[in-house]
C-alpha cells in the first residue's frame, strides 16, 4: 500500500500499481493478520466485492489512457481506485452490519450510507468494516464482540475508540484513508493514539444517513488519514446537503478543498490562537503531552500566530453535560434493537415482555447496558426528562459561549487526550476513568464546531503518539486543514505509517 492518496493516483496513473494490486495487498494482510500470534485486528473483514470492483476501475482507467482521456477521468472520479476503511456502523449495500454487537449478528444492510455512496460514485473502493467499541460506545476499542483492536505502534496498548479499528487500519497502512464516526471524540482520539490526522467537521456538513445513531444531535462522520491532504479530498467529495438528512448542511468552498495548500505566512502570522485556562489544569494529564503542548504552543509564537489564554468556565462542566445528553439519547436510539423491530431475538416463548428482556440482555455487551440503564435513568418518570432538560442547556451555554471566543480568535488550541494510548486491560473495569478520555474532546461535539488531531510527539517512555488538537468556528475545516498541513511540513515523521 503506498503512503499518500496523491502518490497512489499518480502510481495508478503511471501503471506503477493497479487497483487490484492495492485491493489484493490489503487483504493478504488482514489474512496474514488473523493468524498472527498478537492480532491487529482492524478489519472485522474483508468486503467480497472489493476486487471486482477494483477490476472495474483498472479496466476504466486503461481505457482513458488509450483514449487519451485519463487526466480528465481522474477530474471526474477523483478517487478511482483507491480502497478505504469503514467502520462497522456505517450501511455498506449487500454487506454486514453488527456495530460489534451480537444482537445484529448476520444482519445485511440494505442500502449505501450517503458518504459511502458519494465516495463510491467519485471511484473509491470500500475494503471492508472495521472494528469499533459497541455502537460506538467507549474509548478503547474493547468493548467488542469481536474482540479488542490493538494499536498498531505497540500492539499492547489500545488503539482509541470507538472508531479504533479505522484508525489502527490507516496507521498500520492497511488502508489509505478511512472514515469513523464521533459523538464526543471518537475519531480525534483514536487518530492521537495511532499517530494520525483524524477530522470531526461541523456538524451536518457529512450526511448521517445510513449511520447507525448513538447520541442523534451529537454524531458525526469523521475521517482518519495520513495527511491533511487525504482528509481533504475524501471531505470535499462526501460534504453537503443531503435530502435524506434534514441536519446535513453545505460547507462553503467545500469542492475547493481538493487542491489544499498550506497557509502562507502572511496568513499564519494573522492567525489568533485561544487556549482555555480549563484546559491548562494539568492534574491526570500525562507530564509528556504537557511537554509537547508546550512545544505546540512555541511552534505557533514562532509562526508568528498571537496566543491568549481565555477563561471559559462552562467547560467545566462539558463531560457532565456530554454523558447526560449522549446516553439519553442512546437509550431512545436504542430501544429499536429489541428482537421484533432488529435484532437477533431470544425466543423463549414466555411472552413479549420476557422477550424483550432476554433479547437485550443477551444481546448487548456490559458497557452498552450501562449506558442505556443510566439513560433510561436520567429519562425516567421521577426526573420527568428535566436532567436532560438541564444538560441540553448547558450545551446551548457551551455552544453560546465558544461561538464567543470565535469572534475574535481563529482556533482553540488543546491536547487531544489527557494521555497517550493506554495498555490493553488498564482502563476497561473502570468506567469513570474510561470517560475522563474524553476531557478535551466533548465540547466541540457539544458546540458542534469541527476539530482535527494532529500527530505532535511521543511518550518518552514507549515511544507512544501525542495528539494536538486545533478547533475553529463552524464551517472553518479549510482554515484547520490548511493550518494542519504547515504542522505536518515542519513535523516530518509525526505521522509516518507503521511498516
Amino acid at each position: 500500500m503506498l503512503y499518500t492518496i496523491k502518490e497512489t493516483r499518480d502510481a495508478l496513473l503511471s501503471g506503477k500499481t493497479t487497483s487490484v494490486q492495492l485491493v489484493k495487498e490489503a487483504m493478504d494482510t488482514f489474512e496474514k493478520d488473523k493468524s498472527a500470534a498478537i492480532p491487529l485486528n482492524a478489519f472485522i473483514e474483508m468486503f467480497d466485492d472489493a476486487v471486482v470492483k477494483a477490476e472495474a476501475a483498472d479496466k476504466e482507467i486503461a481505457e482513458a489512457k488509450s483514449a487519451g482521456n485519463a487526466e480528465k477521468l481522474f477530474e471526474e472520479k477523483p478517487l478511482l481506485g483507491i480502497p478505504f476503511a469503514i467502520k462497522d456502523n456505517m450501511n455498506s449495500k449487500g454487506h454486514r452490519l453488527t456495530c460489534a454487537s451480537k444482537i445484529l449478528e448476520g444482519y445485511v444492510a440494505p442500502y449505501n450510507a450517503t458518504v459511502i455512496d458519494r465516495l463510491e460514485k467519485a471511484g473509491a473502493i470500500a475494503l471492508g468494516r472495521c472494528n469499533q467499541d459497541e455502537f460506538a460506545m467507549g474509548s478503547s476499542t474493547e468493548y467488542s464482540c469481536y474482540g479488542p483492536t490493538r494499536n498498531p505502534i505497540n500492539r499492547d496498548f489500545v488503539s482509541g475508540g470507538s472508531s479504533g479499528g479505522s484508525a489502527a487500519a490507516v496507521a498500520a497502512n492497511q488502508a489509505l484513508f478511512g472514515l469513523g464516526t464521533e459523538t464526543g471524540g471518537s475519531v480525534r482520539l483514536p487518530a492521537s493514539y495511532c499517530g494520525i490526522y483524524g477530522l470531526k467537521p461541523t456538524y451536518g456538513v457529512l450526511s448521517r444517513w445510513g449511520i447507525v445513531a448513538y447520541g442523534s444531535s451529537l454524531d458525526q462522520v469523521g475521517i482518519l488519514g495520513h495527511t491533511p491532504a487525504d482528509i481533504a479530498e475524501p471531505l470535499s467529495i462526501m460534504c453537503g446537503q443531503d435530502m435524506y438528512d434534514d441536519t446535513s448542511a453545505d460547507l462553503p468552498n467545500g469542492k475547493a478543498l481538493k487542491n489544499l495548500s498550506a497557509l502562507s505566512d502572511a496568513e499564519f502570522a494573522a492567525i489568533k490562537v485561544a487556549i482555555p485556562k480549563q484546559f491548562l489544569k494539568t492534574e491526570g494529564a500525562d507530564p509528556d503531552v504537557v511537554k509537547c503542548f508546550e512545544e505546540t504552543r512555541k511552534w505557533f509564537e514562532s509562526k508568528g500566530a498571537k496566543i491568549d489564554e481565555v477563561d471559559l468556565p462552562i467547560l467545566d462542566a462539558s463531560i457532565a453535560s456530554y454523558y447526560v445528553i449522549a446516553l439519553s439519547e442512546a437509550a431512545s436510539n436504542l430501544s429499536r434493537f429489541d428482537g421484533i423491530r432488529y435484532g437477533n431475538r431470544v425466543d423463549n416463548q414466555k411472552g413479549y415482555d420476557e422477550l424483550y428482556v432476554d433479547t437485550r440482555s443477551n444481546g448487548f455487551g456490559p458497557e452498552v447496558k450501562r449506558r442505556i440503564v443510566i439513560g433510561n435513568y436520567v429519562l425516567s418518570e421521577q426526573f420527568s426528562g428535566d436532567t436532560y432538560k438541564k444538560g441540553m442547556t448547558v450545551r446551548a451555554r457551551i455552544q453560546k459561549e465558544v461561538a464567543a471566543v470565535f469572534e475574535k480568535y481563529d482556533i482553540i488550541l488543546c491536547p487531544t487526550c489527557p494521555t497517550a494510548a493506554f495498555k490493553l486491560g488498564s482502563k476497561v473495569d473502570d468506567p469513570l476513568e474510561m470517560y475522563l478520555s474524553d476531557l478535551y474532546t466533548t465540547f466541540v461535539n457539544l458546540a458542534r464546531i469541527p476539530s482535527i488531531n494532529v500527530p505532535a510527539g511521543k511518550t518518552s517512555k514507549d515511544g507512544m503518539p501525542i495528539g494536538m488538537q486545533f478547533a475553529g468556528k463552524m464551517f472553518s475545516e479549510e482554515k484547520l486543514l490548511r493550518l494542519a498541513q504547515n504542522f505536518e511540513a515542519d513535523h516530518p515523521g509525526c505521522g509516518v505509517p507503521v511498516k
